[in-house]
């Protein structure tokens, strides 16, 4: 793995944990990014498919920086069809609701879609989100 000498104890662990999903909670500055995108690097060298890799973040500016970094260290930066899935927590349960759309019993236009999503409760659309993440 690229750059373990970087990684506190801690984080080495993290880096390390190749099953399941895991929180990486952190104050600014600490190295959330680096863990996380040596992570995705990490998972990939151990044969876990790039497209079923899923980071979320709160900012676009994070998710950008993630997918970047993540990027290069996979790939030395070359672009590829299969690639983590790393966005915003709204992209991607916005995302997930337009692809499930046919659970909220609608039809799939944009407007429509977008009416429905509205039109349902948040903790209904948090539990769909939540479903395709386990799925």
């Amino acid at each position: 793995m690229d750059g373990p000498s970087e990684l506190n104890a801690a984080q080495h662990d993290a880096v390390s944990t190749l099953s399941g999903p895991l929180l990486v909670l952190a104050g600014a500055g600490t190295g959330k990014t680096r863990v996380i995108t040596f992570r995705i690097a990490n998972l990939i060298r151990h044969g876990v498919s790039p497209d079923r890799i899923l980071s979320v973040t709160f900012t676009n500016k994070a998710a950008r920086e993630m997918l970047e970094r993540a990027t290069a260290l996979i790939s030395g930066g070359r672009r590829s069809k299969f690639r983590p899935w790393i966005s915003t927590f709204h992209s991607f349960c916005v995302r997930v609701l337009r692809q499930e759309i046919e659970v909220l019993d609608t039809q799939t236009t944009s407007r429509s879609t977008t009416a429905a999503i509205r039109s349902r409760p948040r903790d209904e659309l948090f539990a769909i989100c939540v479903s395709a993440i386990n799925n």
